[in-house]
């Protein structure tokens, strides 16, 4: 009689450890089976296909509530995979970015963008043009806007077009509304008015 509770608790362990067992097996099996889907996955051309395509846009782009910029492109492509992810304007993009009150700070025209929406950096490039509220006109190659920070820069070749002449030079530096800046390199001074170039032609209101 005093083995019969000795086998009965032989038999749990034993139908205790069975059960443990399987339940082993199967954890195992699943995460094998999720590892592989996860490889099937990963050799996809899901990370080179933009989540998002989208023809003929007209956009409204707000920041804390408030209405900052409109976009019109003729395509526009999201790529979220990318490392870094980003949006893609290969075909033309036409940027306007508002103060608070609504009014157009600047516009920008370029050939192709990119917006890096992590850094928040914005890359235009080809026949990059650029109008500010004091009625100045920028024209580059290439212009990198960096919203983060607040400016926009380039290394290239730039000119500027002043209600009075035309400035020319390399390596630019503005902030983001392009009413403050410094070029690197000033290449030449241009004066619209003739009669104004006997005034001090290497005066400079906005440009160290």
């Amino acid at each position: 009689m005093s083995l019969q509770p000795i086998n009965v608790v032989y038999h749990r362990n034993t139908s205790i450890t069975i059960v443990l067992g399987a339940m082993v097996m199967l954890l195992l099996f699943s995460s094998c089976s999720g590892r592989k889907k996860d490889l099937g996955a990963a050799i996809t051309e899901r990370d080179s296909l933009p989540v998002m395509d989208t023809r003929g846009v007209t956009t409204l782009i707000s920041d804390s509530g408030i209405t900052r910029y409109r976009i019109n492109t003729e395509e526009w492509l999201v790529f979220d995979r990318k490392n870094p992810p980003y949006w893609a304007f290969e075909k033309g993009v036409y940027l306007e970015k508002f103060d608070s009150l609504f009014q157009v700070e600047a516009s920008i025209k370029a050939d192709t963008a990119y917006f890096y929406n992590k850094e928040e950096l914005w890359k235009l490039m080809g026949n990059v043009d650029v109008k500010n509220l004091k009625g100045e006109r920028f024209n580059t190659d290439l212009l990198y806007w960096d919203q983060r920070k607040q400016k926009v820069y380039s290394d290239q070749f730039i000119r500027i077009e002043q209600p009075d002449r035309i400035i020319t030079g390399r390596g630019f530096e503005s902030n983001q509304q392009m009413t403050v800046y410094t070029i690197r390199q000033p290449e030449g001074i241009f004066y619209v008015d003739e009669e104004a170039t006997a005034a001090d032609t290497l005066r400079t209101d906005t440009v160290n």
